[in-house]
């Protein structure tokens, strides 16, 4: 009869932390500031990332390149290496659009659907800038669901302490930093 009680109890203890780890996971993330769209565009290379469906081919060199459009929107073009040899890698490239939610530049919808369909309010992803060097030297983007993170860095390689320091914030903001996986980056990719 005691059983009762303590059974509810718990249940509810337990739906009461399900509820809160959840609602943490989509609190808003705290953005940087301001971004310069023109200092922004250019070449980044992905230091590490929470895995995704997207990119399960991926398995080296990969990077984005961003450029102004006319608009004020911007171009994107993700690429990765998937396969080939050193001597002749294959790549995968997908392009796509981003376009900025309000005037800090911070938050953005990225859609790589087909230009023709971008006209439709689905297909567009979250694009937030958490953290970003003085310099533009790296940058780490996210969403507030914390499903998705990208380090990434105007160069193939960042140092370590830089990313430690980055793995740091972004573990503080909830996301799971025990999943992140290095990208590698070799000469077949980085000057192709």
């Amino acid at each position: 009869m005691h059983l009762r009680p303590v059974l509810l109890s718990f249940l509810l203890a337990l739906a009461g932390l399900t509820l809160a780890s959840t609602s943490r996971a989509h609190d808003p993330l705290p953005l940087v500031p301001r971004v310069d769209p023109a200092r922004y565009v250019g070449t980044w290379y992905e230091i590490t990332k929470l895995p995704n469906f997207f990119q399960r081919r991926c398995l080296s060199d990969t990077r984005a390149t961003y450029a102004l459009r006319p608009d004020g929107r911007i171009d994107v073009i993700n690429r990765c290496r998937t396969g080939g040899t050193a001597e002749a890698p294959e790549f995968d490239t997908a392009n796509g659009m981003a376009r900025a939610l309000d005037a800090t530049n911070a938050r953005l919808k990225v859609s790589f659907l087909p230009e023709s369909l971008r006209w439709l309010p689905i297909g567009w992803g979250d694009y937030q800038v958490i953290a970003l060097d003085a310099d533009y030297r790296w940058a780490m983007i996210g969403e507030p669901g914390r499903g998705y993170l990208w380090i990434l860095s105007r160069e193939p390689r960042l140092a370590p302490e830089v990313l430690a320091n980055l793995t740091a914030q972004a573990r503080a903001l909830g996301f799971p930093v025990d999943k992140l996986e290095p990208t590698a980056h070799g000469a077949s990719g980085a000057g192709r």
